[in-house]
């Protein structure tokens, strides 16, 4: 029954007949096949004039119109649902997608970490044959050794944008599937290291005098002996805070723009405020802004771990005899005697080496969330 209806169906459109206008000149009567033909050699277009032949002359409607010649009729059953267009699109699982592109780029990572483990070791290590006790004349070994150990800071400085750098390079390659060696991600990031340096001088700066500006009116707060000046010094801490926070949301992505975009200074903190703030047709979880807060209070919690628990007994000691002493100079004394005899710290070595092969995670995680961010605001 189904098939005799759709014959009846084409017997009844091979029938009708139809004019078309083209360019002020009629042709036809022509019927479906024909004017499907016309259309497949380019003659007409939807917009031409056309009328059936058993209509009034005066009514006419274009080719756009004809059932079946230009429409793509909506077959009666669907093989496959049509996504909905209304529906959010799909976030990228950031915490899987770290942990695997981590594992699978380990070595080039590894070596990218190095570039800030090798002057930390070396600066470490040279730190032993400093004699800082008192009454020790400065002789020509400790010369050198605080001269090894300032280089080594240098270093290390200098080559904080290339491992910047290369960390987006490679994860960005990564993600997508690629594989590149690490001496062609060291390349790459050698071309960003002026303008990442400059940038990252600039960031890391404000967020430095925030950070010292916040310290300086805490101990003012402190200090205070008034109530006017505690609450004067609380606001004063609150309005620091808050430029903090603004500063960040700023520069959330500075990194990802100013490398896998190439964007040049200006540009690269316009976009990444952009597209810090987008998202807020999203559930405030899903923004951004809200996810990359996230992933750095996961790794600053991390960090922080790592770096208080070696030391936590010292720290207590220190905070006790803070509650009870009222002469600074006295504490700061006991904290360098106890200092020279702990000797030198393997663990706290060890785990701070740990933190600088683990802290690609940081940087991988944030270029998902950029690639993230920057797909679904361009859908």
């Amino acid at each position: 029954m189904l098939d005799s209806g759709c014959g009846m169906l084409h017997d009844q459109a091979m029938a009708e007949q139809w004019f078309i206008q083209v360019e002020g000149k009629q042709y036809g009567p022509a019927d479906l096949d024909t004017l499907r033909e016309w259309k497949a050699d380019g003659r007409i277009l939807p917009a031409n004039p056309a009328r059936r032949v058993d209509v009034d002359e005066a009514l006419w409607t274009t080719a756009a119109d004809i059932p079946g010649l230009f429409q793509i009729e909506t077959p009666p059953v669907q093989l496959r649902p049509v996504p909905d267009s209304t529906s959010e699109p799909p976030r990228r699982n950031i915490l899987f997608e770290t942990f695997q592109i981590y594992f699978r780029g380990f070595f080039q990572f590894f070596c990218l970490s190095l570039l800030s483990i090798v002057p930390i070791v070396c600066a470490e290590l040279t730190s032993r044959f400093i004699d800082t006790a008192p009454g020790v004349n400065v002789d020509l070994r400790t010369l050198v050794a605080v001269g090894f150990g300032l280089c080594m800071l240098v270093l290390r400085i200098v080559l904080i944008p290339i491992y910047i750098a290369g960390i987006q390079i490679l994860t960005a390659e990564l993600a997508t599937g690629h594989r590149i060696g690490f001496f062609s991600v060291l390349n790459g990031a050698v071309k960003y290291w002026p303008r990442v340096a400059g940038l990252g001088l600039f960031v890391y700066g404000v967020f430095f005098l925030l950070i010292l500006f916040a310290l300086g009116i805490a101990i003012m707060v402190v200090t205070s002996s008034t109530l006017f000046s505690i609450v004067l010094a609380l606001g004063l801490l609150a309005f620091q805070v808050w430029l903090f926070g603004r500063f960040f949301i700023n520069v959330l992505f500075w990194q990802q723009f100013t490398v896998l975009e190439n964007a040049n200074a200006t540009d690269a903190l316009r976009e990444s405020r952009n597209l810090a703030r987008s998202g807020r047709d999203l559930p405030w979880y899903q923004r951004p802004l809200w996810r990359g807060a996230l992933i750095v209070s996961i790794w600053f919690a991390f960090a922080l771990a790592i770096t208080i628990t070696p030391a936590w007994p010292m720290l207590r000691d220190y905070f006790t005899e803070l509650m009870r002493t009222q002469d600074p100079q006295a504490l700061l004394q006991k904290m360098n005697t106890n200092l020279q005899t702990h000797g030198f710290d393997y663990p706290a070595l060890a785990l701070n080496i740990l933190q600088r092969v683990l802290q690609p995670l940081l940087g991988i995680a944030f270029v998902i969330l950029y690639l993230d961010s920057k797909g679904n605001d361009d859908l």
